[in-house]
């Protein structure tokens, strides 16, 4: 029977940039050659769409705009399988994040949040039948919902589900207080996140000394390390390192939601952290190597 996953967060328009040239070359005042694409983005949303490629199945609670962007994001849902409800609201535009990515595959953003802002308690669907939930941490950094997540969680936890969390970035992270963010971590089971925001939240460099940290907090503890794989640890237990699979990276936007989509179908199953952090290595691979965050609809893993 497919694990349940119930990913809560955000849902996004990214307005893709490739540009030719290092961000340090670009023409600022005058124009500068591109490739321009749009799709569908945002943490939570991501890792839902991934969800449906691997043998799990993926509800989705987030807000969209009633407006052009929304329509589209809502139908890629549906053709993806995503589940959702109460999904496009009255108030406010769609998220939008327009990403520039160069040619290296490093990608930048600038999210305008949109709808996105103020979910709340009333978002949150009936918990029976679901196996496990995501959290990006992209709306708790929201003042707006930020009282709706902490509701959610209480929920959750009273529910006994597993809650995988991503922090978000660092640039994110920094818009509040560090305390804060270090106190939802308590009530997370299985944190994700990659080498720069572990090195945030703990101030320490060596990996292995930030994962022991981390879990202090964490019964579970991912951190992603692009191109040098990863490296994950549950308490109790030794901890386990992954290679990136080898692939032509195209675009990077979207590998920590692939990552964490692949980890979460395979942990919330059987608890096999190697095995989960294989397939989430796999699964990030296939993101890396095509444009934009979320995979296409006859994509396979």
């Amino acid at each position: 029977m497919a694990i349940k996953v119930l990913c809560i967060g955000d849902v996004m328009l990214d307005v893709v940039t490739k540009i030719d040239v290092m961000p340090s070359e670009i023409n600022y005042g005058s124009d500068t050659p591109s490739t321009i694409s749009t799709h569908g983005g945002g943490a939570a949303a991501n890792v839902a769409s991934w969800l449906t490629r691997t043998s799990a199945s993926a509800t989705i609670v987030g807000h969209v705009g009633n407006d052009a962007a929304g329509s589209a994001l809502a139908s890629e849902f549906d053709a993806l399988g995503v589940l959702h409800n109460n999904l496009v609201v009255d108030t406010g535009h769609s998220g939008v994040v327009v990403v520039i990515v160069d040619p290296t595959g490093e990608r930048t953003m600038f999210p305008d949040n949109g709808a996105n802002s103020g979910l709340h308690i009333g978002d949150l669907p009936a918990l029976q039948g679901f196996d496990a939930v995501y959290i990006s941490g992209y709306s708790p950094l929201d003042p707006l919902s930020l009282p709706g997540i902490k509701a959610m969680i209480t929920k959750i936890r009273e529910a006994n589900l597993p809650i995988y969390f991503d922090p978000a970035s660092v640039g994110g992270m920094k818009e509040v207080p560090i305390s804060e963010v270090k106190s939802w971590l308590q009530l997370m089971d299985v944190l994700l996140l990659n080498e720069e925001e572990a090195i945030y939240l703990t101030g320490e460099g060596d990996i292995e000394k930030s994962l022991d940290l981390l879990l202090k907090d964490c019964h579970t503890v991912v951190i992603k390390r692009g191109s040098h794989g990863a490296i994950g640890k549950s308490r109790g237990q030794s901890a386990q390192s992954v290679p990136a699979f080898a692939t032509e990276v195209v675009d990077t936007t979207g590998a920590g939601d692939a990552f964490a989509a692949g980890f979460i179908s395979q942990f919330a199953e059987n608890k096999d952290l190697n095995r989960a952090l294989l397939v989430a290595a796999e699964v990030a691979a296939r993101c890396v190597a095509i444009i934009g965050a979320r995979p296409r609809v006859g994509t396979k893993i």
